[in-house]
């Protein structure tokens, strides 16, 4: 039996898809403005997941170098069909919607292809493609667009509704106008469409209600790819809204078969934490749920918590970084190279607060959470950051002289600082729950800032961790942790990372 871990994947791993070829089962997720591109799980057991490859792991294949925050790559759908791995993806305020392939998921992958109009004068316009084939072979698109007819509500923010076109993948060109199919209940921003053909029916599976707190999946059903589609009487088919549930903001799925013959459904969600479980400090994950079918309809049961052990992460640089390490709009062999067991950090005038500043990091991954980084600062200015987009980021800096703990907070920046003359120094960021008291706990978490100097550890600063959750920055992404230089040219000679949920 199957045990079904919750979450799937940790950390910043929104928007999943996942397919199945033979005994595997591979996943993609969404990457936004970091690089590489579309990290690639793979597992045999839908217990165990390995990170395998990236899908954009070259200059040009997604157009991430200059995308505005929040942009870049959106919402993948990963299918296998003839031989080949198919990816399409919203290269969102970049190069547009786009086609990748590969021989094998963990790479090299194709360059990617735009997906064209039929006349060939602009690019499909919408989000969240979803690729599938008829028996015959045609290959159709579906994905989320602007409506241009007046049926949904005329004050509505956005007029998106659920759109399809077959295309022809030798010339990347749709062979018809766009049509609307079915739009899901009547929530807002209909979008995450997924076309699948099972036991002789076509279903149309949609996320609903937006990618917060209201989010939902509902599904309809039709003859063929095309519909026209009914939705199913229980829908929507998942949601935490109003709900005491530790898992929030459930949608986007992904249906496939499990190893033991049973369905289930991938999907996003978030762990928010706090006395109203307002602030989700890692932001959107990949959890997984059970489904069953009845009458020919399938019913997703609630997502359920089930966390694994705590993890440890030591990293000595003797060795090429591996797949984990990202870094934003650019490769990490851009900003950092690998120098006699150091990895070493260039600055080029570049902060936090720029779109392109020097640092690499990972992905928090656990709520519980604490980095140690040894730096050589003798050459520089630099530290140990967490990120969340050019407004919201915290770190622990050292060299010229001083030792600097420093919150940017949408605007809103503070600074506690210290004389430091040494070269070397450990320097720690740590998320920890916080201290109970008789009222109610306000935030998600509380960042330790400290630096051990001489033997003796000290704490800078305590920083609320709430500023750096998805609610406050409506970001996509999630936390990323990593070394960065503003100055000079900065060493680092080790890192550890550990953590747990509890």
């Amino acid at each position: 039996m199957t045990t079904l871990y919750n979450p799937l994947v940790n950390g910043f791993h929104p928007d999943p898809s996942v397919v199945r070829v033979g005994d595997e089962w591979f996943l993609a997720t969404s990457t936004f403005e970091y690089l590489p591109g579309i990290p690639i799980h793979r597992s045999t057991d839908f217990e165990t997941w390995e990170l395998i490859g990236h899908v954009a792991t070259r200059p040009g294949q997604l157009g991430a170098a200059d995308v505005p925050t929040g942009g870049g790559a959106w919402a993948p759908t990963i299918r296998h069909h003839d031989g080949l791995f198919h990816l399409v993806i919203t290269d969102a305020m970049g190069r547009g919607m786009l086609h990748f392939t590969a021989e094998d998921a963990a790479g090299p992958w194709s360059d990617g292809d735009l997906l064209l109009v039929q006349d060939g004068s602009g690019t499909i316009s919408g989000i969240d493609p979803d690729i599938v084939w008829d028996a015959e072979g045609t290959a159709y698109v579906t994905f989320s667009g602007l409506l241009l007819s007046g049926d949904l509500d005329p004050n509505a923010p956005m007029h998106l509704g659920i759109q399809q076109a077959k295309v022809d993948l030798a010339t990347h060109r749709a062979l018809e106008e766009p049509r609307s199919l079915w739009s899901g209940t009547g929530l807002m921003f209909p979008e995450a469409p997924h076309v699948y053909e099972i036991d002789g029916a076509w279903y149309l599976l949609i996320a609903e209600g937006g990618t917060e707190r209201g989010h939902t999946i509902s599904i309809a059903r039709g003859a063929s790819p095309e519909g026209p589609f009914e939705g199913a009487p229980g829908n929507p088919l998942v949601s935490a809204r109003s709900t005491p549930r530790p898992i929030q903001n459930t949608g986007h799925g992904d249906l496939v078969v499990g190893p033991d013959g049973e369905w289930l459904c991938v999907l996003l969600g978030v762990r928010p934490r706090s006395g109203t479980r307002a602030f989700s400090a890692l932001g959107r994950e990949t959890f997984v749920t059970p489904v069953t079918w009845t009458d020919g309809w399938p019913a997703i049961a609630p997502v359920a918590l089930n966390a694994r052990p705590g993890t440890r992460v030591d990293v000595s640089f003797d060795a090429p970084l591996d797949a984990e390490w990202v870094a934003v709009r650019a490769f990490p062999t851009e900003v950092s190279t690998l120098r006699d067991g150091r990895l070493v950090l260039v600055a080029d005038g570049s902060t936090l607060a720029d779109a392109k500043p020097i640092f690499v990091g990972r992905r928090q991954e656990h709520l519980t959470n604490e980095v140690t980084v040894r730096l050589d600062v003798s050459a520089g200015v630099g530290g140990l950051g967490v990120r969340y987009d050019e407004a919201f980021h915290v770190e622990i800096e050292a060299g010229a002289g001083s030792l600097t703990a420093r919150a940017s907070l949408g605007g809103l920046h503070q600074e506690w600082s210290q004389p430091f003359t040494g070269d070397v120094v450990d320097l720690h960021l740590a998320s920890r729950k916080p201290v109970g008291g008789t009222g109610i706990v306000s935030t998600s978490d509380v960042f330790h800032l400290g630096a051990t100097i001489d033997g003796e550890r000290l704490e800078l600063a305590q920083i609320d961790g709430r500023f750096l959750s998805s609610e406050v920055t409506e970001s996509f992404t999630g936390r990323v942790i990593g070394v960065y230089a503003v100055a000079g040219e900065v060493h680092a000679l080790s890192w550890v990372a550990e953590g747990d949920d509890e």
